[in-house]
């Protein structure tokens, strides 16, 4: 791979990016393939990104031997201009290499909340502290301490490509959870609040062992071949035995399985990855508040992106979202 050049305070980051624009500089690329045009002419179609956001690319004459040079998923430097294209800003690739990135550098190439961990942290621990079961509490400590593993929670993204793909995305989005069954279990005298929020602050926790994300974000061996879901139902497992030996404190019978199936079931389907359906209402209500934040993220950033002016780029509609299945519509009528 090539040395990457030197970033300036000139860098333009995607998120100021206007349309009929030339663009030069360092960028992360993900999910790059080589498509075919109607000609039958290979061409490069991928998603560029940096820390404030991500710009479909494409690359329309591109030689198989450049393609196979550049990583599915890693850093690339591109010359290029922005263009406007039913209704999206994308961003036609000129030249493009491989190239790798310094520590620091990546800070500036992968997408990252906008919110501080930190202060993300600090409210999700204060939610937790609510929790009023003495043995609920000593688990949600025992996970708490295990700094390894809070240290990869704080920077690990909630997706590769999907809803809050960037650093600190399964913070925010565990985070958003625990915010909305503190809300919504009030509403439903019967349901077991402490079995709510622990198995929201539970359910995706094996992502932090699933992914990479100490570069262009991607799956772990472990992660393919095992995955997040059976991951954290393992994790659990652990910590449960680790709350007795260090505290004495037993869990009530049936309270590590029924938090299990919530981590084994909250993909609802097993089409979606799912080991179990739902079958207590706290898992019922867990992946639904799942599904809930996860949908409504990926809608909002489709049909209303933080880039200022997207709406001028004519086009009421999105292009497909193939994580909704739909088309997305784009106004606000009340804004």
């Amino acid at each position: 791979m090539s040395s990457m050049p030197r970033m300036t305070s000139e860098r333009r980051y995607i998120a100021d990016f206007r349309p009929s624009e030339r663009i030069e500089g360092a960028f992360s690329i993900c999910n790059a393939q080589l498509g075919r045009t109607r000609n039958d002419k290979p061409y490069l179609r991928c998603l560029i990104q940096d820390r404030t956001g991500e710009v479909p690319g494409r690359m329309w004459s591109i030689e198989e031997s450049v393609f196979r040079r550049l990583p599915t998923d890693g850093f690339v430097y591109i010359e290029g201009e922005t263009q406007a294209y039913q209704g999206e800003l994308q961003l036609i690739i000129h030249t493009v290499e491989p190239i790798e990135p310094t520590p620091e550098q990546m800070r500036e190439l992968l997408p990252c909340s906008k919110r501080p961990a930190d202060e993300m942290f600090a409210e999700l621990t204060a939610l937790l502290d609510t929790l009023e079961h003495p043995a609920i509490r000593a688990l949600a400590q025992v996970y708490l301490n295990d700094q390894m593993l809070m240290d990869a929670f704080r920077q690990c993204p909630a997706a590769k490509s999907m809803h809050h793909a960037y650093l600190g995305g399964l913070l925010e989005h565990t985070l958003n959870l625990l915010h909305l069954a503190d809300r919504v279990c009030p509403l439903y005298p019967k349901i077991n609040r402490d079995i709510v929020m622990m198995g929201l602050f539970l359910h995706d926790l094996g992502k932090t062992r699933e992914l990479v994300f100490d570069r262009a974000f991607g799956y772990t061996d472990r992660g393919e071949l095992i995955g997040h879901i059976v991951e954290g139902a393992i994790m659990l497992h652990d910590k449960a035995q680790q709350v007795m030996h260090e505290t004495g404190q037993r869990l009530p019978p049936g309270a590590v399985l029924v938090l299990q199936h919530i981590i084994l079931s909250h993909h609802t389907l097993p089409e979606y990855g799912a080991a179990k359906v739902p079958s207590t209402p706290e898992a019922i209500l867990v992946a639904m508040l799942d599904n809930l934040d996860a949908k409504t993220t990926i809608a909002l950033g489709a049909a209303r992106p933080d880039r200022p002016g997207a709406f001028e780029m004519g086009g009421n509609f999105t292009e497909r979202q193939w994580a909704l299945d739909t088309k997305l519509y784009r106004p606000d009528p009340l804004a």
